[in-house]
């Protein structure tokens, strides 16, 4: 007999199909699965028809609460920035978003060249001596520089801030976990918020350290002066640093000062956020630890012709290559995304980028400012400079509570540091990061006071 469904949707299919199995319910073709582990009914009605799903869709969505009727406040390692026209309707070009895997290089010239054009881009930005095609969050593209720190040097000990986000940690855990590393945090300044070099200095004598790892803006939003030093301190140890491309248009290269990695997440140039994605991976590192790295990297060369082209010159997935000899089990790279970080790039212009970064800075002491003057917060918790994001510490209860009271007067006032599985906020349970955003004005720093004077002192 002929079933070519697998989901029955006529009357005597469900009954045909046991009857060809030779059993008597579908009870007794679920037999072996242990009732505890079985779902039961789902409690699905009957099928509608698509007016009756429209209609139904419609009233779900009616409950949803639109994210422009809030004074918005996140920021961070996924901040919200205007995203012009000319970006969508670029990555909207056919050629472009079908073209995720160029394989093909005869066929594939025109994104082959843009993702050159954009690993060029974060070397600029970086000081490195080349960049790869992306990677799939800033998050693992640390987590890869682990991995690369470790083929490039000895230990077992791999030196990270006690300040870096946890949701960061818990991926450099994963990555390094089943090869052995201990991560070890390196505590912070509890006035500066920066990280405490005698501290680093000291973990680095002990010994066994294959690899260190910082961040900048710090994961308290602060821009810590202190880590040009960090170089010499390691010596041979290589050196990652993870950076926000828009900070690195105003602020000196890491490569300039030491750094052997540069990484970072490029949602913010191109891409709005989107309950967590789409996001981008940065990745780029010295010239001598090239072959080592991660992903794919795309190269200029010439045609037999002699006319200049593009390839795919360097490919270490393992896909690609041995698996003892491939450096990451990555399947791709967000190509779509690393044309957005492009065209984004392209479209603000470096002049207009550097605007960008001096106008989020005002506007991030306009509303420090503002919440100074708030009776139960501490604005800035640490006084580090910094550039959009500000760190607040509030006097009464738990900073999540704070802000959930905020988002109850239509206020997102910023995202909690503290680590949210059990037992491990600690002090930064009353920490939370506030930033400015190209709709940050006088009207919505207004409205974020307003309210913040009626949450600060309440209790749970």
């Amino acid at each position: 007999m002929n079933l070519p469904r697998w989901i029955p949707s006529e009357d005597g299919e469900e009954a045909a199909l046991l009857r060809e199995l030779g059993i008597a319910s579908t009870e007794e073709l679920f037999a072996d699965v242990p009732r505890k582990a079985r779902m039961g009914r789902l409690g699905v009605g009957a099928g509608l028809d698509e007016r009756g799903v429209v209609e139904t869709i419609d009233g779900i969505l009616e409950k949803n609460r639109p994210y422009t009727q809030f004074a918005s406040f996140l920021g961070g390692r996924f901040p919200t920035r205007y995203v012009p026209a000319a970006v969508d309707a670029i990555l909207s070009r056919s050629e472009f978003y079908t073209s995720y895997t160029p394989y093909q290089p005869e066929a594939s010239q025109g994104i082959l060249q843009s993702l050159f054009e954009f690993q060029s881009l974060w070397v600029e930005l970086t000081g490195m001596d080349a960049a790869n095609a992306s990677l799939y969050d800033g998050a693992t593209a640390a987590g890869e520089a682990l991995l690369l720190s470790r083929r490039i040097h000895p230990g077992e000990r791999f030196l990270i801030p006690a300040s870096l986000p946890w949701e960061e940690k818990s991926v450099l855990a994963n990555y390094g976990g089943p090869h052995g590393v201990r991560l070890e945090e390196i505590p912070f300044d509890h006035r500066t918020g920066c990280l405490d070099l005698g501290a680093f200095r000291t973990a680095v004598l002990k010994g066994d350290v294959f690899g260190a790892l910082v961040d900048l803006p710090n994961g308290f939003g602060g821009l810590d002066e202190g880590l040009p030093e960090l170089k010499g301190i390691l010596g041979e140890v290589p050196l990652t640093v993870v950076a926000d491309p828009l900070a690195l248009t105003v602020l000196e290269a890491p490569g300039s000062w030491g750094a052997d990695i540069v990484v970072g997440e490029g949602q913010g140039f191109g891409a709005t956020p989107s309950f967590g994605g789409p996001l981008l991976g940065l990745f780029a590192c010295r010239r001598a630890h090239l072959r080592l790295s991660p992903g794919r990297i795309v190269g200029a060369t010439q045609d037999r012709d002699g006319r200049r082209a593009f390839t795919l010159t360097l490919q270490t997935r393992e896909q690609h290559i041995r698996r003892s000899r491939a450096t990451s089990n990555i399947c791709t790279n967000q190509s779509l995304l690393a044309l957005a970080f492009l065209t984004y790039a392209s479209t603000v212009g470096p002049r207009g980028l550097a605007q960008l970064a001096a106008q989020l800075h005002a506007r991030a002491e306009e509303l420090a400012t503002a919440l100074r003057a708030v009776p139960g917060l501490k604005v800035p918790r640490f006084d580090a400079p910094h550039l959009a994001d500000v760190p607040v510490e509030v006097a009464h209860g738990t900073a999540t509570e704070f802000l959930e009271r905020l988002r109850g007067r239509k206020v997102l006032g910023g995202v909690p540091l503290a680590d949210p599985r059990p037992a491990k906020s600690g002090d930064a349970s009353k920490w939370f990061l506030a930033s400015a955003t190209e709709w940050t004005d006088a009207r919505s720093i207004a409205k974020y006071a307003a309210a913040a004077e009626t949450s600060a002192g309440a209790t749970s």
